[in-house]
């Protein structure tokens, strides 16, 4: 990137930010963001490679929507950033939620066949289609550390056992009448999901 191009993504970063600001004041000291701002700024601190002030937005975005369970692509990249600042912990974490979101979006960044799995899928994030034309790849030498990274962690003993109870709940899911059964079902995706 030329130095005019990262001014125009900073530019934009502190448009971005203002546009937040303006909606707490709008909405008397909250945040609604109904535009979904908050979600569209780690991508642009990714694009200038400042992994850093992407931390700090994500802390910010933390402390301010701790609530927002965030969308896919939004928990990948503060995945990314997570690892990028060497908070490897944390990024684990992450990547775990990444995953639960959507079970197929480390598969297709990591250029792997997509498992046809039979699951329930009540969010519009959870399906593939989200993912088909992601924008990020391994083969980017940027992301070439973090997709050795993100194998070796979605392949460790913990994360099999939970991925493996969580699609069986969500096959589970697919077909269970509202009830009981069902509420008990939610509740332990939601517990592998969140901890």
């Amino acid at each position: 990137m030329t130095d005019k191009q990262i001014e125009k993504v900073i530019a934009k970063i502190e448009k971005y930010k203002k546009a937040l600001a303006a909606d707490k004041k709008y909405w008397d000291g909250q945040y609604r963001d109904g535009q979904g701002i908050r979600y569209i700024i780690p991508e642009q601190f990714i694009k200038i490679r400042d992994y850093k002030g992407g931390l700090r937005y994500l802390n910010w975005f933390d402390k301010n929507f701790s609530d927002d369970s965030g969308y896919p692509i939004f928990l990948f990249e503060w995945t990314f950033i997570l690892f990028k600042c060497d908070k490897l912990l944390d990024a684990e974490q992450k990547a775990h939620r990444t995953f639960f979101s959507n079970t197929f979006l480390f598969d297709i960044f990591l250029e792997k066949e997509p498992l046809p799995l039979d699951k329930n899928e009540s969010l519009n994030w959870e399906y593939q289609s989200l993912v088909e034309n992601f924008a990020y790849t391994n083969k980017d030498t940027e992301f070439i550390e973090f997709a050795g990274w993100v194998a070796k962690t979605l392949s460790s003993r913990e994360f099999l056992e939970k991925a493996n109870e969580f699609i069986e709940i969500e096959q589970q899911l697919k077909n269970e009448p509202v009830g009981q059964r069902r509420t008990e079902l939610v509740n332990r995706s939601s517990k592998i999901k969140y901890g």
